[in-house]
């Protein structure tokens, strides 16, 4: 049975929080992801759906249904008060209790250590509260700056999922991370 899932808020220092996305987020979301499109659209393959405000609102609807659903959610990264970006859990598997979690950060938020901690917060979320069995993150082989993220958190590489993705004109890699609960207790203070 899943495990309710309560309205996300996460303080990562004095300048950065996790906040569960809401509509009121849509335009800083939407501005964001406009002025990152060539930066983004290296790695991921959503840009092309989303044209418009209204576009990023139906995408935050359906997050919301997927939360009242027990089936994931997602946050906006804040960092002194702007939206950075978005880290959240895709479909929660609840019979093995495991989740992939995805995430994507504005070029000028890059090298911060925004994102490390971000995902380190949503791992130990993932584990603690809710308490799932394992967390997974698939990353584009030669994305390296995604890849470095689960690398610093002690992940496991499990494989590389061939042509796992398709990317507008093209096919790529993914390299699979893993990391399961009774690992991350041992290495996290």
């Amino acid at each position: 049975m899943p495990t309710p899932l309560q309205p996300v808020y996460i303080k990562l220092n004095a300048d950065t929080t996790l906040r569960m996305i809401t509509e009121q987020d849509a335009q800083p979301l939407f501005e964001l992801i406009d002025q990152n499109r060539t930066h983004l659209r290296q790695w991921l393959p959503w840009l092309d759906t989303t044209r418009t405000v209204e576009d990023e609102l139906a995408f935050i609807r359906n997050i919301q249904i997927q939360h009242r659903e027990h089936r994931g959610f997602a946050c906006a990264i804040w960092y002194k008060g702007q939206a950075a970006g978005t880290i959240g859990y895709h479909s929660i598997d609840w019979r093995n209790r495991k989740v992939e979690i995805g995430y994507w950060l504005g070029a000028q938020f890059q090298g911060k250590g925004l994102m490390t901690k971000a995902c380190q917060a949503m791992v130990t979320y993932a584990f603690d509260q809710i308490k799932l069995n394992k967390v997974e993150i698939r990353c584009a082989v030669e994305n390296t700056r995604s890849c470095a993220i689960p690398q610093r958190l002690g992940f496991t590489v499990e494989g590389i999922v061939r042509r796992g993705e398709w990317l507008y004109d093209h096919y790529v890699d993914l390299v699979l991370y893993g990391m399961l609960a009774h690992h991350w207790q041992k290495q996290v203070p």
